[in-house]
């Protein structure tokens, strides 16, 4: 599979709270491939992730507001996980919106442990076939999704994985998902 993305965006999608490996390592993943990574958040200015749910962790810099952002501007979306950083995201209207703007490109979406919330909240979950953080599983049935417990799971444009033990397979199937939805 071709791993070179040189030339894309990857919008990432977070606030305060996201799970910092969650952040990095894709984040990491789209550089090395070429890609430039583009940190977006319904905050300004910084946010500070965790390690876990209880250790707040390193700070990063807001590259551009979510209500200010064009899924046009991007060639896939990452939405990592955290707790506090999922629940907030997931009652966001424009950050909603712009999920579902890329879900109506066809263009890639990945999603890592309690990421897949906001999909619920968009009205994108359900008929699809998905994986997440086990403590979330129950939420994605109700919402009609038909929920597994596997390392990584694709639907369509969406990418899925459960938690950062995941994280390696996780970037390396965004980053071919990119690199064939750009050639």
């Amino acid at each position: 599979m071709p791993t070179d993305i040189s030339g894309t965006k990857v919008a990432f999608l977070l606030g305060h709270g996201v799970e910092q490996a969650e952040l990095t390592q894709p984040w990491a993943e789209v550089k090395k491939a070429g890609g430039t990574p583009v940190l977006v958040s319904p905050e300004s200015g910084t946010i500070t992730a965790m390690k876990g749910d209880w250790d707040h962790a390193d700070t990063f810099d807001v590259d551009v507001e979510v209500k200010d952002a064009k899924a046009e501007d991007y060639d896939a979306l990452v939405i990592p996980g955290g707790t506090i950083n999922a629940d907030t995201l997931r009652i966001d209207t424009d950050a909603q919106a712009f999920v579902t703007a890329f879900f109506d490109a066809a263009k890639p979406v990945a999603s890592i442990c309690h990421g897949p919330w906001i999909l619920i909240d968009a009205g994108l979950a359900q008929g699809r076939r998905m994986t997440s953080y086990e403590s979330i599983s129950t939420d994605l049935k109700n919402a009609g999704v038909d929920w597994t417990d596997e390392e990584c799971v694709v639907d369509g444009n969406l990418i899925t994985s459960r938690n950062p033990g995941d994280l390696e397979v996780f970037s390396a199937t965004l980053i071919e998902k990119v690199a064939a939805a750009t050639k």
